[in-house]
Order: C-alpha cells, then sequence, then structure tokens
C-alpha cells in the first residue's frame, strides 16, 4: 500500500526515531532546532544519548529536506526511516527541540537499543501470519500491546494482549509477570512507531523470550503497508490531530488524553 494521498494544500507529518549513541546533545539540539524553525515546521524533537525521536509537520518539500539535513548536520542521523501521514492543517502550536534521559522512558538502564536491535517482523509478514494464525514456523501467534490503556481503548489489533498499562515504564514488571505464559507462543510487540515495542522485545530477550518479536515501524508503518486488515478502530497519535483512521487521515472525535499524561512523543 501506498503513502496516503495527500489532501489539497496538505502538511506532510513525518514520525522517525533511531536509537544510537549521541553525545554533546546540547550542540545537536541548537543545530537541530535552527534548521527546523528555518524550514518552517514545527513539532516536537526528542535527543537522549540513547537516540533520537521526531514528529515534525510543515509543507512536504520543507519537511523532507528536513529530513535530509539531519544527516548532513550528524552523520548518526543520517537516512532516518519516516512513517508518513497528510493533514489539512498544522498538528503542533510550535517547535520544540528537548533533551531527555530517553527518548522513551523505561526506567530499564540495561536495555540498550543501540548495542543491537531485537528481531522484527515487517508489516506484510505479520498480516500474513494474522491470516492464518500461526507463524511460518506454525506456532501460535500472540501480539502484545505495549501502549497506555487509553491509547488501546482508541484502536488495537483484535485479540491482542493489554495489560492496562497507565505509563511504558510499568510495562518491564508486566512482562516479567506474565513471562511464563507466553513462552509456547511467537509474541510480536507493538506500538504507535515502532519505539516502545523495541524496547519491549530488548526486555523480553533479557526475560527468556526467544520469541518475542517487535512490529517493525510499528502501528503506523502497518497501516501504511497494509491498512486496517485485523486493526479495530483508529491510532493514537501524540499531537492536535489525536488518533489516525486506518487510513491514516485524522480520525474524529479525537480520543481525550487522560489528564497528568503524557505531554511528549511516544512511539
Amino acid at each position: 500500500m501506498s503513502d496516503a494521498p495527500a489532501p489539497p494544500a496538505a502538511v506532510l507529518n513525518l514520525a522517525a526515531y533511531r536509537f544510537v549513541p549521541l553525545d554533546e546533545l546540547p550542540a545537536l539540539q541548537a543545530a537541530i532546532r535552527a534548521a527546523a524553525e528555518a524550514a518552517g515546521l514545527r513539532g516536537t524533537v526528542l535527543l537522549a544519548p540513547e537516540g533520537i525521536n521526531l514528529f515534525l509537520a510543515g509543507p512536504e518539500a520543507a519537511a523532507l529536506g528536513l529530513l535530509a539535513q539531519l544527516g548532513r548536520i550528524d552523520a548518526r542521523l543520517a537516512a532516518l526511516p519516516a512513517k508518513r501521514s497528510w493533514s489539512e492543517a498544522l498538528p503542533f502550536a510550535r517547535l520544540k527541540v528537548k533533551i531527555k534521559r530517553e527518548i522513551i522512558r523505561m526506567d530499564r538502564p540495561a536495555v540498550q537499543p543501540a548495542a543491537g536491535r531485537a528481531p522484527a517482523v515487517d508489516a506484510a509478514t505479520l498480516a500474513r501470519w494474522l491470516d492464518a494464525g500461526c507463524d511460518d514456523a506454525g506456532r501460535p501467534l500472540r501480539l502484545l500491546d505495549t501502549r497506555n490503556a487509553w491509547e488501546v481503548d482508541a484502536g488495537r489489533f483484535a485479540g491482542a494482549i493489554d495489560w492496562r498499562l497507565d505509563k511504558f515504564s510499568a510495562f518491564p514488571e508486566a512482562l516479567a509477570a506474565a513471562a511464563d505464559t507466553l513462552r509456547d507462543a511467537t509474541v510480536v510487540s507493538y506500538c504507535t512507531g515502532g519505539i516502545r515495542c523495541e524496547k519491549a522485545a530488548l526486555l523480553g530477550a533479557e526475560l527468556g523470550l526467544t520469541h518475542l518479536l517487535q512490529l517493525e515501524g510499528g502501528i503506523l508503518q502497518y497501516l501504511e503497508t497494509v491498512g486496517g486488515r485485523h486493526w479495530i478502530g483508529d491510532c493514537v497519535v501524540f499531537d492536535e490531530r489525536g488518533a489516525l483512521d486506518p487510513a491514516l487521515r485524522p480520525a474524529k472525535p479525537a480520543p481525550a488524553q487522560p489528564a497528568g499524561g503524557a505531554t511528549t512523543l511516544a512511539g
């Protein structure tokens, strides 16, 4: 499935991340802010020693130009794979470039995605497995939602495990408690854009879950590639659109984020 068609006077929204060791973060923060401001983009960029997480929006040429410019600012940020969606208006009120301890908080310092990725399954393969009800080896298939409960309520894969999390830092304890019930299945962890499920799969490996995979690119990549097959509802995004439907169009009505919830990006 190709990128969703752009409506008239469209704004291109880019979601991207990379786990890669970063240093000299204040200088990198200043350079990215200057480039994004010059391009007239809005959105959020998070920088941490473990990598970068961004969601930026603006005219197509400006947004893609900034994505290319990141590699010139720092070679470690070259060729970031980005999920694309479109909107008729900018979904962010301003530009924010922040330095954080983690680009997605898990509070498990031993989990280091930059040191080596966990095994992944791509969207087309997952859709095929879901059609069959098992993986290619015939192992039973379980889907594990790593997102917060209010995100799951807006949309989810049919039959997915949902631990009613209120924050991602609660995920490690929930996984450890349920690990023995998951050992006989191929488990695919998923999230919005791939960040949380990548950390989740690495944590699973530490717990001896050798068949716990991450969904490459998360829900957004799945919907872009496959469409809404096996998906129920909408996908929450952390901007003013609130959520996207399976065609990656702004969903109405957008879900309300709980009071005191996260105000920065999640993936």
